[in-house]
């Protein structure tokens, strides 16, 4: 399992926000992150639409936190960006196999269910007050 490029600056932009401690602007927020502006704008999008981020118009306008950094964690916005994790397909409700009769009986899924369940609750528990320096 690899998280893409954008999930990787997703977590960068929310933690440009949570070691500001309040707005910044996207240029800011781009300049300081090393992510295009353009992508930078993408991805705070779908913060807000996540409710991680709350954006301002105008010329006091800008972007924060709509939560406390130890209230968003890294699987909450990997998971925001790229979609449920899963390490392997046959995880997914879509996928069909053809080499067992049920998917619950398959002892492959079990395992990797486990350890996909484990990878997830390790994301989660990763908050991005880990990341400030007075946490590390």
């Amino acid at each position: 399992m690899r998280i893409t490029h954008e999930a990787d600056y997703a977590i960068r932009v929310a933690f440009c926000l949570a070691e500001c401690g309040g707005k910044l602007g996207a240029k800011e927020i781009s300049d300081q992150t090393g992510v295009t502006l353009r992508f930078a704008l993408k991805i705070l999008r779908k913060l807000i639409q996540a409710g991680m981020v709350r954006s301002y118009k105008g010329a006091n306008g800008g972007y924060e936190l709509a939560k406390e950094p130890t209230e968003i964690s890294m699987g909450e916005i990997i998971e925001c960006i790229d979609g449920t994790i899963t390490i392997n397909h046959c995880l997914c409700n879509e996928f069909a196999c053809t080499r067992v009769e049920s998917k619950n009986t398959c002892n492959f899924r079990k395992v990797f269910g486990s350890v996909n369940a484990m990878i997830r609750k390790e994301l989660y528990s990763v908050t991005l007050d880990k990341f400030l320096d007075s946490q590390l």
